[in-house]
């Protein structure tokens, strides 16, 4: 595990980093970065921010039904708004969640529209679209620029365009956190995401960009916290790559979504982009220990090694990129009033007994990658 003390007004240097037993990770020490509201303002201009979020808007959520969206949709609807998913209809428009009253299931259900179609029929997405008018648009799962394009040609009079973007646009530095004017890297796999946000610029439109780091909680597709979940159960010794010293950054899906709804008119938002994450900082190793801790599992035998080592093949010997990767809350809490308001191992508690607790999982364990490695340290143990 390790403990940080940031400090913006210096570059973030691992010789200061300490070994600690503590998994719950370090939290982010006070910014010395100072967000003037004032200084945003000479960004609004042409396209600037038009919606008020005390007002009922017609919002359109592209995506919505796996994830993020799940989340996001129901606190827009408790806002009184009237909300509309976009998706292919291959999943229910609306499932009721472990641990949701039948009443607060229902209501959603009633309130939730449905605009069925494929967003890579642009024609279609121009012609539906622009025959209903829509104020604010969440992307939660648009990929490419293409993507958005038409969009907004549709919607020419749009208020707000919230993109889904990622933590993972940034170069790899040795300086962090990252923060929100760090160099991005335009061959990373999330260039797409970059070149959204550049088409949103290029196009005048009021928007706002959201770039979480890791996402974890119920329904996550993605083998964050699962994968661990998965080695704990069968009672198997967790792989960890190298030290096991690796720093990262984990973010619960809620906080996620309150953070999506902060931004929904908030004038601070206008032309802005937001890392949004959990509030502590936390080591692979440390991950593995709080992942036991939250699900009630005794603590976990960890085996690091060299991944130069082993060759895979098609088997993924780990969830997380080997680097350490964490991001800078700082302005979201500043500009928006916003905070995470789950900690790491309470939120990880809050995944595993409303989704993996009850036998649920997107994938189901692959231990491949593991014998191979488990395999190897055997012999040289032996």
């Amino acid at each position: 595990m390790v403990l940080l003390q940031v400090q913006h007004k210096h570059p973030f240097s691992f010789s200061t980093i300490l070994h600690s037993s503590n998994f719950n990770g370090t939290k982010l020490a006070p910014s010395s970065i100072q967000y003037n509201k004032k200084t945003l303002e000479h960004q609004k201009g042409k396209g600037g921010l038009r919606v008020t979020a005390s007002s009922t808007k017609k919002i359109l959520i592209m995506g919505g039904t796996r994830f993020i969206g799940v989340f996001l949709s129901r606190l827009l609807v408790k806002e009184g708004h009237q909300v509309t998913l976009f998706t292919r209809g291959k999943a229910p428009i609306a499932q009721q969640l472990p641990g949701e009253s039948d009443s607060d299931f229902n209501e959603f259900a009633s309130s939730i529209s449905h605009l069925k179609g494929d967003r890579q029929d642009f024609d279609f997405v121009k012609t539906s679209l622009s025959s209903q008018g829509f104020d604010i648009v969440y992307d939660i799962n648009g990929r490419e620029a293409t993507e958005v394009e038409p969009i907004l040609d549709a919607l020419p009079n749009l208020e707000q365009f919230i993109y889904c973007s990622s933590a993972g646009v940034y170069l790899k530095s040795d300086y962090l956190p990252h923060v929100e004017t760090d160099e991005v890297d335009p061959k990373s796999r999330h260039k797409g995401k970059l070149e959204t946000e550049s088409l949103l610029k290029s196009r005048g439109v009021n928007w706002t960009s959201i770039r979480p780091v890791y996402i974890y909680g119920p329904l996550n597709y993605n083998p964050v916290e699962e994968w661990f979940f998965h080695r704990l159960k069968a009672g198997r010794p967790i792989p960890i790559p190298s030290s096991g010293l690796q720093v990262t950054q984990l973010g619960h899906v809620k906080d996620l979504a309150v953070a999506f709804l902060k931004v929904l008119g908030n004038q601070n938002a206008s032309k802005q982009v937001f890392n949004i994450s959990g509030d502590k900082y936390v080591t692979f190793d440390g991950l593995a220990k709080a992942c036991a801790k939250a699900g009630g599992f005794p603590e976990p035998d960890i085996v690091h090694y060299n991944a130069k080592e082993f060759e895979f093949g098609k088997a993924k010997p780990f969830p997380f990129r080997d680097q350490h990767f964490f991001a800078s809350i700082e302005k979201a809490k500043s500009l928006l009033g916003w905070k995470p308001e789950f900690d790491l191992v309470e939120g990880l508690a809050d995944s595993y007994n409303l989704d993996f607790g009850r036998g649920t999982f997107r994938k189901p364990a692959d231990f491949t990658a593991d014998d191979i490695i488990l395999g190897k340290n055997l012999v040289l143990q032996s």
